[in-house]
């Protein structure tokens, strides 16, 4: 996660700034992962999905939405907070703030949707399964996110990608989102000037 993930929507002047996706796209993208994965799951009614906080719990409730719009069929709806699994906390760095895990379902013989914003090492993910399973045990467990920016080191495949966008680990995707930011994009930003 940290700076990596872009969690900040402050972009420094000295950054070069792209915008990847807008407003439209990203609502593109999030209806197709919906279809996606009305059609790899038959029976939605045992189906959950759960975002990672921050940007993974509105893109779970958007989601949460389509599928229903679509379908019919009402999904569970949950939130994880992975603060107490993390193993890139640095010490004397600012602590994250502590935000609820909420798994307010059965997740026996349940398929749960991890969604998050941004796939990167795949340690958050690591970190959110090891949350889930402490609260139950999970027919399956499916990985969907709006961007996959490369450089894994576990090995950890989505089975939902909104946008393959490979990156230099100089660089960092920024999503925004409307809730949490007061906007849609999806930024990627590149190495501050001096570092170049």
């Amino acid at each position: 996660m940290g700076v990596t993930r872009g969690m900040s929507t402050h972009v420094p002047d000295r950054h070069a700034v792209k915008t990847l996706l807008d407003a439209e796209g990203l609502g593109r993208t999030l209806s197709r992962i919906a279809h996606e994965i009305i059609e790899r799951n038959d029976d939605l009614t045992r189906l959950a999905l759960v975002g990672i906080h921050t940007r993974g719990v509105p893109l779970a409730e958007r989601l949460a939405g389509l599928i229903e719009e679509r379908s019919g069929d009402e999904v569970a709806l949950g939130a994880v907070d992975i603060t107490f699994h993390r193993d890139d906390a640095v010490p004397g760095q600012e602590q994250p703030v502590v935000h609820a895990t909420s798994l307010d379902f059965d997740l026996k013989g349940t398929t749960v949707v991890l969604v998050d914003d941004v796939l990167y090492t795949g340690r958050t993910i690591r970190a959110a399964i090891e949350t889930l399973f402490e609260r139950g045990r999970p027919a399956r467990v499916q990985l969907a996110v709006l961007v996959d920016r490369g450089h894994r080191e576990l090995p950890i495949r989505p089975d939902y990608v909104g946008k393959n966008l490979p990156t230099a680990r100089s660089e960092r995707i920024q999503v925004e989102l409307e809730e949490t930011d007061g906007a849609d994009r999806i930024l990627l930003v590149g190495a501050p000037e001096e570092a170049r």
